[in-house]
């Protein structure tokens, strides 16, 4: 095996394309055409014009129900002298569709024609010729052009080439695309993984969009992370297909053999791109086939699939790359960004006082569900620092803008039943969404205050009244008009592994030397109930180890604990129940919604309340463990500026 290089390049993201869309035109700038039968050949692309082989319709048909004559018998016909024809001598029965009987050119509609014996039918009008007949051609004539070439073949077209009798068409062949995954640690789905194990789940990604892009695509056997494995699979792959795309390998670890690879067997253009997630890309050449070596963290692919390989794809079936449609926002929260790289940002996006607002998702390269959440990505130029608060940012949309006129906006605690109330919502009411960003109590208080979100949930304890939100939605959101709506109280507590091996019953033993704790994010409302606690208990939040450590939801500190990164972490019972660890209860706290006027008294705020306080609802949050609502739906309090506060109902 050759001695492996390290290095990457950090190429801006336009050299980098348009380095490898040159090299592709030197090489393979189309793929040919292939001929299939029309019957199955939509979504395909015409490599050339298609004609008619039949007139459509071919003969002279009737394009009404009644009778077919021959018009000049009509002639002269008036209410006060009618004409009589005979049956199947001067005039015939037809039915719509059916071929005019020889010597006749017109229709006369069945309730025109009066039967005054029988076998003897009376015309009170005369009829023109042609009238009421479908000619030959009318809709297509022989030799006539159907589709032109470059053309994407679409329901509707299928109709007319196979009435115009077309058996096959010429069609641009699909570009046929293998997808290698490699790693040592991969496991195919359906397996459970083991520590350091990865169920292997981007070829799948992979393989849908191609789909989508129009390839086909034929994933290979895990490969593993070996340079002869490797070498063998991609010479292969690269003289029976089109495109070979190799799944992670593409960076400078230990087991990273990608590129030393091509540059053996090929021509290695690229080794890293000046682009957030998905800096470590390859582009190369063996041969006439093209290469991208993608990385293997799942929203680094996806970027590098979308950058890459799909106006690759398009480009060889000349589909034009119309993009997605792109609209003004603002954003909610300052973003910091590298200076080295452009970035790509997963956002949630809501539509508040007829603005559209975007809210920054995780940014890991690895965080699969930043994709499956985002509404629409925002691009940060290289040479930018970052985005300030209220900037106004061009997103690229994932979603169509008339959904997110229909999307609630969430922003503030996290709680596993908003989850549940989105599903129910969606079940309910499939037009409405509730989208919800977890950035603590706090964060939820302020979009309220910047205008960015539809409602906030937030558990704020209040250190010297013992009172829940109330106090610092009147110190923070002063003259604002609020209605604050109980959804749930819930247990909070300490979050230990099952069978709590280390005896943890209190606040008090986060003081133990030989226990890793791990916290709520600043602004978090559990957070503050552990300064809370720790405050009335006078410890020093210095003397817990892990006090800094962070995670921005109970689900994640479950996890932290449940993985072993963690002893113990302050968290809700669900989350715990939901990993399977043990609880030791702390305090009940209330959970609440607060919610503006202005959206209290909207359509879509009271299909929210009302699925609040469904009986489903109910049931499905209580499930959990951990949760009473008893009170959920009830208006706790509420704020009006100019008519005072106080408790509602």
């Amino acid at each position: 095996m050759p001695k492996r290089k390290i290095y990457l390049q950090n190429k801006p993201l336009e050299e980098a394309r348009k380095l490898f869309f040159q090299k592709l035109q030197e090489r393979k700038a189309t793929l040919g055409s292939e001929e299939v039968l029309t019957v199955e050949s939509r979504g395909r692309i015409t490599s050339a014009p298609v004609f008619a082989q039949l007139s459509s319709p071919h003969y002279f048909a009737a394009a009404m129900d009644g009778y077919a004559v021959n018009a000049a018998a009509t002639f002269g016909a008036t209410e006060t002298e009618p004409k009589l024809l005979k049956i199947d001598i001067d005039i015939f029965a037809i039915d719509t569709g059916q071929p005019l009987p020889p010597n006749t050119n017109a229709v006369i509609m069945v309730e025109h024609v009066f039967e005054v014996e029988p076998g003897v039918l009376e015309i009170r009008e005369p009829t023109a010729p042609w009238e009421n007949v479908r000619t030959i051609g009318e809709d297509i004539l022989k030799t006539e052009m159907i589709l032109p070439a470059n053309h994407q073949i679409r329901p509707v077209d299928l109709g007319a080439l196979l009435s115009g009798g077309v058996k096959k068409i010429k069609v641009l062949r699909r570009p046929r695309v293998a997808i290698l995954p490699t790693g040592n640690e991969l496991v195919p789905p359906g397996e459970m993984p083991q520590p350091g194990q990865i169920i292997e789940s981007n070829t799948y990604v992979f393989a849908g969009q191609i789909a989508d892009w129009g390839g086909e695509a034929v994933r290979f056997p895990i490969i593993e992370d070996n340079f002869t494995s490797i070498k063998e699979a991609l010479c292969k792959a690269a003289k029976e297909y089109d495109l070979v795309i190799v799944s992670a390998g593409s960076s400078a670890g230990r087991r990273d053999f990608t590129a030393a690879v091509i540059e053996e067997v090929g021509e290695l253009y690229v080794h890293g791109v000046a682009l957030r997630p998905g800096k470590p890309v390859i582009l190369g050449f063996i041969g006439e086939t093209p290469v991208v070596g993608v990385p293997g963290y799942p929203v680094a692919a996806f970027v590098i699939m979308e950058q890459f390989v799909r106006p690759l794809l398009l480009k060889w079936q000349n589909i034009p790359d119309k993009g997605r449609p792109v609209h003004e926002a603002r954003i909610a929260r300052r973003v910091v960004s590298s200076l080295k790289e452009e970035e790509f940002l997963r956002v949630k996006a809501g539509i508040l006082n007829n603005k559209l607002t975007v809210t920054p998702l995780a940014r890991g390269a690895g965080v699969t569900m930043s994709l499956v959440r985002a509404d629409g990505i925002v691009c940060i130029p290289q040479q930018k620092e970052g985005l300030e608060a209220g900037e106004k940012v061009m997103v690229e949309l994932l979603r169509p803008l008339e959904e997110l006129e229909k999307t609630i906006t969430c922003i503030g605690s996290h709680d596993l039943a908003l989850d549940l109330l989105n599903d129910l919502l969606r079940r309910r009411y499939p037009e409405y969404s509730l989208a919800s960003a977890h950035v603590g109590s706090m964060g939820g208080i302020m979009a309220l205050k910047r205008g960015e979100a539809h409602l906030a949930g937030m558990h704020l304890l209040d250190e010297k009244s013992g009172e829940y939100n109330i106090p610092y939605l009147e110190r923070l959101l002063p003259g604002e008009e609020i209605i604050l709506v109980n959804l749930l109280y819930r247990e909070q507590g300490l979050i230990v592994k099952r069978g709590n091996p280390k005896n943890i019953t209190k606040i008090e033993d986060l003081k133990r030397n030989d226990l890793e704790f791990i916290n709520r994010q600043k602004g978090a409302g559990t957070r503050l109930l552990l300064d809370f606690e720790l405050k009335r208990l006078n410890i020093n939040p210095a003397e817990v180890n892990g006090y800094e450590r962070e995670e921005y939801n109970h689900l994640a500190v479950a996890a932290a604990v449940a993985g072993g990164g963690a002893d113990v972490g302050l968290g809700i019972l669900a989350a715990a129940r939901a990993l399977d660890l043990d609880f030791v209860p702390l305090a009940r706290e209330r959970y609440d919604l607060a919610i503006p006027l202005r959206f209290w008294e909207t359509d879509s705020c009271q299909k929210l309340m009302e699925i609040i306080k469904s009986a489903a609802f109910r049931e499905k949050v209580e499930s959990l463990g951990g949760y009473d609502l008893s009170d959920s739906g009830k208006i706790i309090w509420t704020a009006h500026p100019n008519k005072g506060k106080g408790a509602g109902r």
